[in-house]
């Protein structure tokens, strides 16, 4: 299983890795976990160093039938920076909840364009609208897209991903949802000019990601071993504990998030298990991509990413970028 880290808006990861999370490499510690009930059976840890050169928490479940699952945890420790992390962790809060309704809005007008405004006729238009509820996306918001749809002159709206190298060996990806292509990709290669970064080639950067549902839980409104029981019992692939930074306030601390990474299969058993246990959340926008492995850069080049991908959000069309920095 590989290792994931987010910085955005959170594992990128997100500015939305995203920026405020990423997780560092250099020293990681684990979960405690202490189970009984459901899974009935005995756990053990042990701690090992993945292929990304990254420390990590390996607990195996072993289950009284004998078969056995593992999940992953990981604790960053990040030494200073605390004025970047802070920066970056209130823009990418502040600019998540906003893409991930501009995201669910283009989709719905795109789902109307191609079969119409009934989610019993239009199969796509029912799977939007279950998302949209799984992710807690207002009412209004749906309504207003699914009417905007019907306006004259309405394109319906084109995923593309677009590839760009940042500063210090870190590279970035940027997800589009667009109804004008030229205009996206111009606006997107004018800020990457501008910052001082260069565009890829399609498949030089992607492949250094994968896809996955993320569940975002502030630390102050969880226990952690309770936090990783629902993740096992759930199926979840990874627990990412927020980064640990040396000068970090008690404040900080509780404004940071835990990540449970998993599959698409497993994203709403998760949920509803949070549900049941009274556990506040904050869903992503349909996926995230989490780096295979992450790239250390200086503070020069940390700063100057930030600049980039903070400028790339600005922009309507773009939904979301990941980074593979730490």
């Amino acid at each position: 299983m590989s290792s994931a880290s987010s910085i955005r808006a959170f594992g990128a990861i997100r500015f939305l890795h995203r920026f405020s999370n990423g997780v560092s490499s250099k020293c990681l510690n684990s979960l405690t976990l202490q189970r009984t009930g459901l899974l009935n059976g005995n756990l053990s840890s042990s701690s090992a160093i993945s292929s990304m050169s990254s420390w990590v928490s390996i607990y195996r479940v072993r289950y009284s039938s004998g078969g056995a699952r593992t999940i992953w945890t990981f604790t960053p420790l990040s030494m200073g920076r605390r004025s970047s992390k802070i920066a970056g962790r209130k823009v990418a809060q502040d600019a998540k909840k906003t893409k991930l309704y501009s995201r669910i809005g283009k989709e719905v007008v795109s789902a109307v364009k191609k079969g119409g405004p009934s989610p019993i006729s239009n199969t796509v238009l029912a799977a939007v609208l279950d998302k949209a509820k799984e992710l807690d996306v207002p009412k209004e918001i749906v309504e207003r897209n699914i009417k905007k749809a019907s306006e004259k002159g309405q394109e319906a709206y084109i995923e593309k991903i677009y590839e760009v190298y940042g500063f210090g060996g870190a590279s970035m990806v940027v997800e589009v949802l667009t109804d004008k292509i030229n205009r996206s990709v111009a606006a997107i290669r004018e800020v990457v000019k501008d910052c001082g970064g260069k565009m890829a080639d399609p498949g030089s950067v992607m492949f250094k990601f994968r896809r996955v549902r993320v569940v975002n839980i502030k630390v102050s409104d969880a226990d952690k071993d309770q936090l990783l029981g629902i993740a096992l019992d759930a199926g979840a692939d990874d627990v990412i504990e927020p980064p640990v930074y040396e000068d970090d306030t008690e404040e900080d601390r509780s404004e940071s998030y835990y990540k449970i990474v998993s599959s698409s299969e497993n994203y709403s058993t998760i949920l509803e298990k949070l549900r049941l246990e009274g556990i506040n959340f904050e869903t992503d926008n349909g996926s995230e991509l989490i780096p295979i492995n992450t790239i250390g850069v200086d503070d020069e080049a940390l700063d100057l990413n930030k600049e980039l991908m903070g400028k790339l959000l600005e922009l309507d069309d773009v939904d979301a970028v990941y980074t593979d920095q730490k």
